[in-house]
């Protein structure tokens, strides 16, 4: 097996926490070489426009919004103190939180691009019966007519969780009948709140790879049936796109810089790649040269990093350099990454982080003590990004090869938080209990 770099190839054989900066990243990427641009983005985000009536009509928690699904940013200068002392560092700049956790609808950043994929489904199902025209108010989707169309239609996904909540949720309140198919890593209250949603939940006592082939080859048999791919999906890398657009003007509207002074750094858990991978191209659009991803992931579940260090991507799973893709960060126990996503994003992303699952609880801990934001666990995965680049000596040299070493001063580090408003308090508090910081 060929790598890039033979030391962070052994790091991740015997789980070492580390940081590794992409040797394949171009900060100036010219991406017009992709084949999605910035009008695939822009018509994502109408679709979602069109759809916000439907939503406010539906849903109680986007009335406030008119029907928009998008998360606060929340600055962290309270949990900045506390992490600085337990990683031991000095941060430069300034910390925010992206509030995926506490998005409408499912409570994570699923409810981006699943929902969005969900939408696309309905919408083409409405527009092909004549009952329904572009320009119409898009809330009488809510009607019994559409949800006995829809009634004749399935959809199918395979998760790990959060996934399977906002397809199952939002695929259910339209009238479709809808199967996730879970890992065996998947959270049991996720399971149990699907359920009660009228939700068929098929579990597997496996991954998220052999979770997803079950589904797949499940699909394929029913025409009327369509399966959510989160290994092969432009719908869904397209809906956590749109988080671009919104973040941009988020800044805009609260006064931080992004530009070639004020370089931003995004950090990203990552599963099987789907929505940082999204994100990570929305803002790459948005922000070019000045915008810094960084994917963090389980030692035990590194496919994304193990995908681009090799050069082999899908092809390459953890279990095959002797992982067992065991983690309590559920969303991100996924042994092989996305074949759709990963080859596209390879230039995109800075670098990779990998962590030790105990780390989390500690994070958990420490940000709702200071702050009062509870996630669950692996939400909390971008705050060891911010550490291991900063501590690590790869880190540094990353931070000189792309010429940002004397702005991190400047620097805006956001956090992506991809989950935690539907964690049932007793399990928050069992998360919570398990911290071993003080």
């Amino acid at each position: 097996m060929k790598v890039k770099n033979q030391k962070a190839f052994e790091g991740l054989k015997n789980e070492t926490p580390q940081f590794w900066g992409n040797l394949s990243y171009d900060k100036e990427f010219d991406m017009n070489k992709l084949e999605l641009d910035y009008k695939d983005v822009l018509d994502a985000s109408e679709r979602l426009n069109r759809f916000a009536p439907f939503f406010e009509k539906v849903f109680d928690d986007t009335k406030e919004s008119k029907g928009i699904i998008e998360s606060k940013i929340f600055s962290l200068d309270k949990a900045k103190v506390e992490i600085e002392k337990y990683e031991k560092i000095k941060i430069p700049g300034k910390i925010s939180l992206k509030g995926d956790h506490s998005l409408p609808i499912s409570g994570s950043i699923k409810a981006r691009g699943g929902i969005y994929e969900v939408l696309c489904l309905a919408e083409k199902i409405a527009l092909d019966s004549g009952m329904l025209r572009l320009d119409d108010n898009y809330e009488k989707l809510s009607e019994e007519k559409f949800k006995n169309i829809f009634s004749k239609y399935s959809v199918a996904v395979a998760s790990t969780g959060n996934l399977g909540l906002s397809i199952g949720i939002i695929s259910a309140v339209l009238g479709f009948k809808v199967t996730v198919h879970m890992s065996s890593d998947a959270k049991e209250w996720k399971k149990d709140m699907l359920r009660s949603k009228g939700v068929t939940v098929k579990e597997y006592d496996s991954d998220f790879s052999y979770a997803i082939s079950m589904g797949r080859k499940e699909a394929e048999v029913d025409p009327n049936c369509h399966f959510v791919d989160d290994e092969n999906s432009k719908e869904l890398f397209l809906g956590y796109s749109v988080s671009a657009l919104r973040l941009k003007k988020q800044f805009e509207d609260s006064g931080i810089k992004v530009d070639k002074n004020n370089p931003l750094f995004v950090y990203l858990p990552c599963g099987v790649g789907g929505g940082p991978g999204g994100v990570a191209f929305g803002l790459k659009l948005l922000f070019g040269e000045n915008v810094h991803p960084i994917f963090v992931e389980p030692a035990q579940s590194a496919s994304m990093f193990l995908g681009i260090l090799t050069g082999m991507h899908s092809e390459v799973s953890v279990q095959d350099i002797g992982l067992n893709n065991r983690t309590i960060a559920d969303g991100l126990a996924v042994g092989r990454s996305s074949r759709y996503v990963s080859k596209m994003i390879e230039p995109l992303v800075a670098g990779f982080v990998t962590f030790k699952d105990h780390e989390l609880y500690n994070l958990l801990k420490i940000l709702y003590d200071t702050e009062n934001i509870s996630l669950e666990p692996s939400a909390l995965a971008g705050f060891k990004g911010i550490s291991t680049l900063l501590s690590s000596e790869e880190g540094n040299n990353m931070l000189e090869r792309i010429e940002v070493k004397d702005l991190m001063k400047n620097a805006t580090h956001l956090i992506w938080a991809t989950g935690g408003k539907m964690v049932p308090k007793e399990v928050m508090k069992e998360d919570y209990l398990k911290a071993s910081y003080k």
